[in-house]
């Protein structure tokens, strides 16, 4: 079953050739083998066979519940998950568990979908390589230890961030479809670096309810998958309004449907357009995110839940010293950063503005459209997987802009983008293309996304 698509695994179990339990034991089999790659740091094992039982009692009585019936997936740790730990892997919320699911989980589950486990990020999703959480954590030390050593334990090649834990756990075929945010480009990057189809839909088109927040008018579900098809099934599920998030769509969403007529795709025409103010993004992206992350972090203070320190000579120093003992340099940098740019007497001078240059930015993509562009191309990031030795040199700004500049002003514009797997050049890495589309023009997206993956024909690669 290793490299299936989300499609041929569901008509396997349709036509009884494996049942759902047997199909989970494999996955949790595989799970621990891989075990050294660091990608799940909570294995739902208990919950994923009680979901596989209820699966296998519905396929026998045919009462399937849809394509993720029995499914196995997985899901970023920064999605609220129902009885399992949701820490976005930071020692802050270590032990939180919370009282429901995010919207998008329950979708999932509501499917049949088999949830294997919580999976690997950057703290608070705060990075671009999935190396900043605190299961990470013995490679920064080792780094620390010896600095100036070549220590093989630290040369190897990154995922992407921040969503590189789910990305290994689809590579290592653990699961088959899996749920990400993309803040910035959290999904396609990692995507573009292991042989994946990352999906981020158009802002507003799923719910971010239940999603721990980092950047509250950027964040969306993001969609992992190893084939177009299989994210299309995906949005399906996870489409639509929701009474919780009041930013997602009011009218109701129609079934996707493949409009292989849509697009004449041998007669397309290819011209160069312009967006300008992309080269402002990263900065701009920064002072928003920043301050977004200063304001929504502000409710981890150690009094309602999360960690206390035992300092109490006054509410000052308990706040910060329990900010001092659990966060990383990263998210402790973001805060600083992101008070300083909100101080009122900084207020106009960069929050402001950066919110004038995401405009910007917004008209620039509109304005190529208006052009008569249906869909945009690029690469989705300047490199192929970089060794951490490498990566670690820079500081996280530098870090950010080597990888995002595509991503993440189609993050500030609100538009849905998707990385597909194109090629494997010089020392055999993968990369990915970015194609961009119209707000909400979700399914004409994917359609040229499934012709784009149709004449590439990446082949699957066995880890």
């Amino acid at each position: 079953l290793l490299g299936l698509s989300l499609s041929e695994v569901s008509a396997a179990l349709t036509q009884g050739q494996i049942t759902p339990t047997e199909l989970c034991q494999k996955r949790l089999s595989l799970i621990k083998k891989t075990k050294f790659l660091n990608a799940y740091i909570t294995v739902s094992e208990e919950e994923a066979f009680k979901q596989a039982e209820e699966s296998e009692r519905r396929s026998k009585n045919e009462q399937s519940l849809g394509d993720l019936d029995g499914i196995p997936i997985a899901v970023k740790d920064n999605f609220s998950t129902s009885g399992i730990e949701t820490a976005c892997v930071s020692n802050m919320l270590k032990g939180y568990i919370p009282p429901s699911n995010a919207t998008v989980v329950q979708k999932l589950l509501d499917q049949g979908a088999l949830l294997m486990g919580k999976t690997n990020l950057d703290e608070f999703a705060m990075g671009s390589r999935s190396t900043d959480g605190v299961y990470s954590k013995q490679y920064r030390e080792k780094r620390k230890q010896n600095p100036h050593s070549k220590n093989e334990d630290l040369d190897w090649l990154m995922t992407g961030g921040s969503l590189g834990g789910t990305a290994v756990a689809m590579s290592a075929f653990t699961c088959y479809v899996a749920l990400g945010s993309a803040t910035g480009g959290s999904t396609r990057n990692p995507a573009a670096h292991c042989t994946l189809v990352g999906f981020k839909p158009s802002y507003g088109l799923v719910s971010h309810h239940g999603l721990i927040p980092l950047v509250n008018l950027m964040d969306v579900p993001g969609i992992l998958t190893r084939c177009v098809d299989d994210a299309a099934v995906e949005l399906s599920v996870l489409a639509g309004h929701d009474t919780n998030d009041c930013t997602t769509v009011q009218d109701p969403i129609n079934p996707f449907i493949w409009n292989s007529k849509g697009i004449s795709f041998e007669g397309a025409k290819v011209i160069e357009v312009s967006i300008p103010h992309t080269s402002y993004s990263i900065v701009c992206y920064h002072v928003l995110c920043m301050s977004e992350v200063a304001l929504n972090i502000a409710r981890l203070d150690g009094l309602q839940y999360g960690h206390r320190c035992d300092i109490d000579v006054s509410t000052q120093s308990m706040y910060a010293s329990t900010r001092q003992e659990v966060f990383n340099d990263v998210v402790r940098g973001r805060i600083l950063s992101g008070n300083f740019f909100l101080l009122k007497e900084n207020w106009e001078n960069y929050f402001i503005k950066a919110q004038k240059v995401q405009r910007l930015i917004a008209n620039d993509f509109a304005n190529a459209f208006n052009f008569g562009v249906d869909v945009l191309l690029t690469p989705t990031i300047l490199s192929e997987a970089v060794p951490y030795l490498e990566f670690i040199k820079g500081d996280d700004r530098t870090r950010s802009s080597y990888n995002d500049i595509f991503t993440q002003a189609v993050n500030m514009a609100g538009l849905p983008a998707v990385s597909i797997p194109a090629a494997r050049p010089n020392q055999g890495l993968p990369v990915g293309l970015q194609l961009t589309g119209h707000a909400f023009c979700d399914q004409q997206l994917l359609t040229v996304a499934k012709w784009f993956e149709k004449q590439v024909q990446f082949p699957v690669i066995q880890l």
